[in-house]
Formats: C-alpha cells, sequence, structure tokens
C-alpha cells in the first residue's frame, strides 16, 4: 500500500503562533515523504530546543529530541548505526549555524547521508526575538536595541565553500516549491543541506510573507548546480532577487560506517553482551 498524508497525522497540538512560517514547512515534510513513498516507521527526525525542533512532534514518525545546536550529531549517531533509516534533521538557524556550528562543518566534510532542514527566521523567536547568526547587520531588537554589530553568517557560502554535496535554499511562502526541493534533498545520497527561508510574524516586521513572496526567485533551467565557482558567486552577491532552488551539488563519496569501521553488518545488527560493560556500572556507584 502506498503511503499516504494521513500515515503522518499526529495527535500532538501544535504550538507555534498563528500564521507562523514553520506550518508550511510541516506540510512540505509530509508532501516530500509522501512523494517518496517512506512509510513513517523508516524515518527518523532529530531536533533540539526551539520552535523548529518541535516540528516532528507533530509528524507521526520516529523521534530524537537532544541538546540544542546537537541535532546533527545526534543524526549522524542514528545513521551510522541504521544506514537503511532516512535520516532527517530539524533546527533553527541559531542551533545548526551558532550552537552546532562545529557538528555541521564535520557533517559536511564526513559526507553523512542526512538531511539538515534549516528554518531560517533570522531570530531566536522561542526566547523573545534576539539576533540569530542570520539576522541582518543594524537590525534593532529587544536585546540589541542599537543594532547587530555583526554581520551574518551566510551559510550558502559556508557549505559550498566546503563542497557540501547538496546545498539548496527554500522559502515556506513557496511550500510547492519547497516539498519538491525537500524530496530531492532526502533522495540525494550524501549530506544534504537546505536551508529554508520563513517569516516570523511576531518578532520580525521585514521578513513578511510579502517580503519573500517579492524576492525569491527560482532558478532557471539554465543554471547549472555543479558550477562552484557560479554557485558561490550566487550565493555571496547581494542581491534583490533570491535565489531559490539548488543552488549547489558535487559529486561525492557517501560516508558509510560499516566500511570505515571494518564491520560487515550496521551497527545495530552487532550482537550486545551487557556483562562487557557492567564492570564500568559498578565503577560509578
Amino acid at each position: 500500500m502506498s503511503v499516504r498524508l494521513e500515515d503522518f497525522h499526529s495527535e500532538q497540538e501544535i504550538a507555534w503562533c498563528p500564521g507562523c512560517g514553520n506550518f508550511p514547512i510541516l506540510k512540505a515534510v509530509k508532501e516530500a515523504l509522501v512523494a517518496l513513498d517512506l512509510a513513517p516507521h523508516r524515518v527518523v527526525i532529530c531536533s533540539g530546543i526551539g520552535q523548529a525542533p518541535k516540528l516532528p512532534h507533530y509528524l507521526r514518525v520516529n523521534t530524537f529530541n537532544g541538546l540544542h545546536g546537537r541535532e546533527v550529531a545526534s543524526a549522524t549517531a542514528v545513521k551510522m548505526a541504521a544506514p537503511d533509516l532516512t535520516v532527517l534533521v530539524h533546527a533553527g538557524e541559531g542551533g545548526a549555524y551558532g550552537e552546532g556550528g562545529n557538528h555541521l562543518l564535520h557533517a559536511i566534510r564526513r559526507n553523512i547521508d542526512i538531511t539538515l532542514v534549516v528554518h531560517d527566521n533570522k531570530t531566536y523567536a522561542l526566547t523573545k526575538g534576539q539576533a540569530s547568526p542570520t539576522t541582518d547587520f543594524g537590525t534593532s531588537t529587544r536585546i540589541q536595541p542599537h543594532g547587530v554589530a555583526s554581520s551574518p553568517l551566510n551559510p550558502l557560502t559556508l557549505a559550498i565553500s566546503q563542497n557540501c554535496s547538496f546545498v539548496a535554499q527554500a522559502s515556506s511562502v513557496m511550500p510547492d516549491q519547497l516539498a519538491e526541493l525537500l524530496q530531492t534533498a532526502i533522495a540525494h545520497q550524501g549530506f544534504s543541506l537546505v536551508n529554508v527561508l520563513q517569516p516570523c510574524v511576531v518578532w520580525d516586521k521585514v521578513h513578511t510573507y510579502a517580503y519573500y513572496q517579492k524576492r525569491c526567485t527560482p532558478l532557471g533551467p539554465d543554471y547549472d548546480p555543479h558550477d562552484a565557482q557560479q554557485a558561490f558567486l550566487l550565493a555571496s552577491k547581494p542581491s534583490d532577487k533570491i535565489p531559490v532552488g539548488i543552488i549547489y551539488r558535487a559529486d561525492r563519496a557517501v560516508f558509510n560506517a560499516a566500511e570505515t569501521s571494518g564491520l560487515d553488518q550496521p551497527l545495530r545488527e552487532q550482537a550486545v553482551d551487557p556483562s562487557v560493560v557492567s564492570g564500568y556500572f559498578h565503577r560509578f556507584r
């Protein structure tokens, strides 16, 4: 039987603000998983703390909630232990690019086969609108009333510079295009970064639905995502047009835990002998 949208329905009450940009992302994730015919029990979503990491609570899939900024590390462990499962990460730009920046770099370096979906609303929305790693320079917030003094991080150029095997950008104001892009990212063999620009209807009165609808521009068929130099220039060039689509792709070997550790089968298939670790437990009593 084919997978249906109803298969992912959760009874959990959604705690996002009315009109939150996370709602279209949740819908797009469901549609992408259905399009790929991925049954809920074959999917694991790792997340941490924040508004974006609440997303797996509202889906009927396997979920691992860990520390803020450690989502990619958790997902790496899951994929190493169970390589046959589809592993996604949902994080805000604070967790992914701030606290989790180090994990992001090494996931790119290893090219572990997971998909990182970053809900980039340019603010720490859960904790009352502080500046995040992608907040524009000079933006006034409740914590930085005189304006943010640091330049924003550009996650796209960072990923391209490290030869990330799949770099894409989308927006929650274009949900159909987002669903198609997520489908491609999840199907990609290797590490996928999807930066999703989304409005925060409470704390950001600049980057609204209208702002992104006016500026987000899908890449045309003539654009070649395999050209690293072109991709870097596209992602770094200031413009009123915001590129959405696959920014960069690279053909790289995928990290395989079994091959690198000399195992003949996945970690989860290895025999477990509790007596091996029981001695260590006694030492800490």
